[in-house]
């Protein structure tokens, strides 16, 4: 009996899992395998890696393909295939980090605006529009100018500035949510306002916010690399898509199609999250076709 007590929640957990899949559409089985091709490229990067992120391999910058070299060389004559693979590392990591901080934040004081209401909400939510009011990459831009663009200060700015619209969705989401009667009885009971939020309006708005995670991590991704290309994201040595497009432009004029591979690899990325977030939405709203 005990080991079928143990053995039994996986499996079933395994069935559901394949029954999922096997109801999703081709676009969904084709973002999730993109997306597990880029994880697992990001998490194996120091063992499928044919060279160190900063090694120099070449006196010769911008070399052509060859066996040694699959994609040639940058412009400092370093790996470009390892550069990518680093860079899927350092892209995807830092826009994950930085999309979990900023659902932290703007999550956690949107629902609370949503559930004290009153004077708590109004200060919350003029605060929200007055950040929101300015334009993000201008005023991402302002602070990285004046904090500096070091990693942990790109991580920061961007989270809480992209906090305000995830602040904006789950406070409309929580909204729905406390007025309704299981809510109200909940505190009629006496309950808490931590045991409310924890148990009776996060788990009813919980499948709208992780449908809406891979949507704003695009838009983090996207974020950085553009910063990036602009010289005010990551900074080298360290290897990002959106600054090895910037840097090895200058091969698009020798008709070299090398500087678009960082490029597509980001399109690709994008692309693959939305069909998985477009996926989970359809399900989380019952408009997905489960069969």
């Amino acid at each position: 009996m005990s080991d079928s007590a143990i053995v039994t929640p996986p499996e079933s957990l395994v069935r559901r899992s394949l029954k999922g899949l096997r109801g999703a559409p081709p676009t969904a089985i084709v973002g999730l395998v993109i997306v597990t091709a880029y994880i697992l490229v990001a998490a194996l990067a120091p063992w499928i890696a044919p060279y160190g992120e900063y090694q120099v391999v070449s006196d010769m910058p911008f070399a052509p393909w060859s066996s040694e070299n699959l994609l040639g060389t940058d412009q400092l004559g370093r790996d470009f295939l390892t550069r990518i693979i680093y860079g899927a590392r350092n892209s995807i990591g830092i826009a994950l980090v930085t999309t979990v901080l900023a659902f932290a934040i703007g999550g956690f004081f949107g629902i609370m605006a949503a559930a004290l209401r009153g004077w708590a909400d109004q200060i919350l939510s003029r605060f929200v529009d007055a950040v929101m009011s300015i334009p993000d990459l201008i005023l991402t831009l302002m602070l990285l100018a004046i904090f500096g663009p070091a990693v942990v200060n790109l991580i920061l700015i961007i989270a809480v500035l992209d906090s305000t619209r995830i602040f904006r969705i789950s406070r409309a989401a929580a909204m729905n949510v406390v007025t309704l009667d299981f809510v109200e009885a909940a505190s009629a009971r006496g309950e808490g306002l931590t045991w409310r939020i924890v148990h009776e309006i996060l788990p009813n708005i919980l499948p709208i916010l992780i449908s809406e995670f891979g949507m704003r991590f695009c838009f983090v991704f996207l974020m950085i690399a553009a910063l990036s290309f602009l010289g005010v994201g990551l900074q080298p040595p360290m290897a990002e898509w959106g600054s090895m497009v910037r840097d090895n432009a200058a091969l698009i004029n020798m008709g070299d199609i090398t500087p678009l591979i960082p490029a597509g690899a980001i399109a690709l990325l994008t692309v693959g999250v939305n069909f998985v977030a477009d996926w989970f939405l359809g399900k989380s709203s019952g408009l997905a076709d489960d069969e």
